[in-house]
């Protein structure tokens, strides 16, 4: 793929949220440790509904994004809606009025504005077991990236390894800080659920 275009941008939601939904009993295990034990059905919920705003959207990125990441955050599923929504939006944010598809260093530039919007509902960082160890290492991985395969190759692996180390950490955010060293041992559910996102964006960019 040498352009992320609108039907690229649709097939990767699509994805992603079909993906979720076949993993939904999974992180929602991994959440039950951890937190409410709810996280795969929130995501799963947000997700499908960003998919089918994007399919339903016209040519834009921009106007995509927009309508996906509403859709997203309409879905009322808590913290998850509201912060897989900012992300979405936030990339929308980064896209100039009408365009249509975008090479590797807009992709990257897009994918930091919606890395900030989603800062600014959180202060979470990389170390806190959340989904910000996936996102924040898999958005810094697209810069410099020789095209659009590699870009979303290298944040796919990156979000990978984010979501991996997170079974290691003590967890600082939610319910789960009140366990302490006993939330070690298992992957936070919504970083998890970065690296699926990021892993079936990279196979539709592969293609």
């Amino acid at each position: 793929m040498k352009e992320f275009d609108t039907r690229a941008a649709v097939e990767m939601l699509v994805r992603a949220a079909n993906r979720v939904a076949l993993e939904e009993s999974a992180l929602c295990e991994l959440d039950s440790v951890c937190g409410d034990g709810d996280h795969g059905t929130a995501a799963k919920g947000a997700l499908a509904a960003a998919a089918e705003a994007a399919k339903s959207s016209g040519g834009s990125l921009k106007d995509l994004f927009f309508n996906a990441g509403m859709a997203a955050m309409s879905h009322s599923n808590g913290s998850t809606s509201t912060l897989f929504g900012s992300f979405l939006m936030g990339i929308g944010d980064g896209v100039e009025d009408g365009v249509s598809s975008l090479e590797a260093k807009g992709i990257s530039k897009a994918f930091k504005s919606g890395l900030e919007s989603v800062k600014a509902n959180t202060s979470a960082s990389v170390g806190d077991k959340t989904l910000m160890d996936a996102l924040i290492p898999a958005v810094e991985a697209m810069d410099g990236a020789a095209g659009v395969e590699d870009l979303f190759a290298r944040a796919a692996e990156a979000a990978k390894r984010g979501a991996e180390s997170t079974k290691d950490l003590v967890a600082k955010f939610g319910r789960a800080k009140n366990l302490g060293e006993k939330s070690k041992g298992v992957c936070d559910a919504g970083a998890v659920t970065i690296s699926l996102l990021f892993e079936e964006f990279a196979g539709v960019a592969k293609e």
